[in-house]
């Protein structure tokens, strides 16, 4: 069995001003070189697990952002582990997560209500379905879980992607 690489480095919280679907997203920079111990030879998106300073994250995604360079999109839920916002330095361990992720089994149960916004959500590429479920398995209460598992439903019956139905609910 190969042994795991594990980087680690030193880094700033980074924003996005105007970005396009990333602005307003807090991220940090991984360079090239350590994505490439990583996974070498490898250009796309991929997930990793580890810790940012003492708080533990798994199924991360590096985002390619160019000439080698990726990005960790940090989340509200790690922000809030690491107490820290935009312009803070942090320590970074990562290495790659090859555990598969499981939509939300709520969701699913509740989609097999709908076929048809099951349909559309199953072809929707694994990243994007993913969006969906990672949404309702961040709720803290089981209201907060109802509701979002009913705006998903709601959005994907109307064929929305994650983007459209965090836009149309930010709205009402």
């Amino acid at each position: 069995m190969k042994k795991q690489v594990a980087v680690s480095l030193t880094a700033r919280l980074l924003k996005f001003a105007e970005n396009g679907d990333k602005t307003g997203w807090t991220y940090i920079e991984v360079p090239a070189d350590l994505a490439q111990e990583l996974l070498p030879g490898n250009k796309k998106t991929f997930h990793v697990k580890g810790a940012i300073d003492d708080h533990k994250i798994a199924g991360a995604s590096l985002l390619p952002v160019g000439n080698g360079m990726f990005i960790l999109p940090v989340n509200a839920a790690m922000r809030k582990g690491i107490r820290k916002k935009e312009g803070a330095m942090v320590e970074l361990q990562l290495q790659l997560d090859t555990q598969r992720y499981e939509l939300n089994k709520d969701l699913l149960d509740c989609l097999a209500e709908e076929p048809e916004a099951l349909a559309y959500l199953r072809s929707l590429p694994p990243s994007r379905q993913n969006y969906f479920s990672k949404w309702v398995d961040a709720a803290k209460t089981d209201a907060t879980k109802a509701t979002r598992i009913a705006r998903c439903i709601y959005s994907l019956q109307r064929k929305w992607d994650y983007g459209l139905m965090m836009r149309y609910f930010k709205e009402q």
